[in-house]
């Protein structure tokens, strides 16, 4: 069947918005300007600041979220059912995982490529899995298995990638592979979030807006309470700001007075996660979850053509071998085959075949995506 305009629409605006989310955040980080008291030209290295944004943006889904209640409720014939009452504290536990996997994101962020940022961030499919197993006792099927197996080498060839490419005058080889070892240490915690989220949250029946801006209004909340005791704790070599500290909410704040084209950058981060998180769902509910994997996998594609085309990185072929092992080991783990071998004579299982649809259901059955897709 297809497309409509409007499918069109929300695919463009996943895949957009997406793309620009993380964009926006390198952007951000390869701009300098001068700091509080006459301190030196420096790059806005902020990462936790970077994520209360994002966790604003996600915030911004709840008023999404009210607003589209109350349009619905105009109409004759209203399509959204009344809010069910919950506990919001049952959003907590997800926050948390949330804010630190998306915090060490950020600072990785700051010490690697855009494009293998992205790329990397596809680990989260083999955690996920393996603790899907051990905590749900959910049964993968052998192409789900083979799917981990494929990622886990896509991640390799990335990682060498990194290894045999580092041009990258601002950071040292050992900060590179710090960043990346970081982002996959993220995809731990993104998996416990969607295995929390699988097992305590969706059978409250939550609107998917309601339950990013829940998510998003705690770590929005916790996260900028976090700041103040980051101001006075040492961070070392994770630390790119003037006094060495894990964050200087203030020293940024003095570099965006000095330079105001940090808050288009900000802003482009802060408003692109709340359109990604609608687009997303929106995807999901009007064409299906397989296209959200296939677009979420599109804008790493995007990413990295920016990345080249701005100068951020330089070509290198082994990235695009890794890339593509990542895309089939996800397209294995999300039985993108399926619909290939069915058409195959010899691929066409029997109507009554045991369990694949049963094994599928629930987290990252067909979509690899936490509650908040891009956190």
């Amino acid at each position: 069947m297809a497309w409509t305009k409007y499918q069109f629409f929300l695919a463009g605006l996943m895949l957009i918005t997406g793309s620009i989310n993380t964009l926006s955040a390198k952007w951000a980080d390869k701009l300098s300007a001068p700091g509080c008291n006459g301190t030196d030209i420096h790059y806005f290295e902020h990462p936790f600041l970077q994520a209360v944004g994002m966790f604003l943006g996600e915030f911004s889904c709840l008023a999404a979220f009210y607003l589209l209640l109350c349009s619905d409720r105009r109409r004759p014939e209203p399509t959204m059912a009344p809010p069910q009452s919950f506990n919001p504290l049952l959003f907590l536990p997800p926050a948390l995982c949330d804010m630190t996997g998306t915090s060490l994101m950020y600072v990785a962020l700051n010490m690697t490529s855009a494009s293998s940022f992205q790329m990397l961030r596809g680990a989260v499919i083999i955690f996920t899995g393996l603790l899907s197993v051990a905590f749900l006792r959910r049964k993968l099927v052998l192409s789900q298995w083979l799917g981990i197996l494929v990622t886990i080498l896509g991640l390799v060839v990335v990682g060498l990638a990194d290894l045999l490419n580092n041009n990258d005058k601002t950071h040292k080889l050992s900060e590179v592979i710090t960043g990346d070892l970081l982002i996959i240490l993220a995809q731990v915690i993104v998996a416990v979030q969607m295995v929390l989220e699988e097992k305590f949250v969706y059978k409250h029946d939550v609107h998917p807006l309601r339950a990013v801006g829940t998510e998003g209004f705690f770590g929005f909340v916790i996260l900028s309470l976090f700041l103040v005791p980051m101001y006075y704790i040492p961070g070392g070599s994770f630390s790119g700001n003037p006094r060495k500290v894990l964050e200087d909410a203030i020293d940024a704040f003095c570099q965006i007075g000095h330079v105001p084209l940090i808050v288009v950058a900000l802003l482009g981060n802060i408003s692109s996660i709340a359109f990604f998180n609608f687009a997303g769902i929106s995807v999901t509910k009007e064409i299906s979850a397989t296209t959200r994997m296939v677009l979420d996998s599109l804008r790493t594609v995007v990413i990295w053509a920016v990345s080249l085309a701005v100068g951020w990185e330089i070509f290198h072929g082994l990235q695009i071998l890794g890339f593509i092992i990542l895309l089939v080991g996800a397209a294995l783990y999300n039985g993108l085959h399926q619909p290939l071998l069915a058409r195959l004579p010899w691929g066409r299982a029997p109507a009554d075949a045991p369990g694949t649809d049963a094994d599928r259901e629930g987290l990252l059955a067909t979509d690899g995506a936490s509650i908040n897709g891009d956190s």
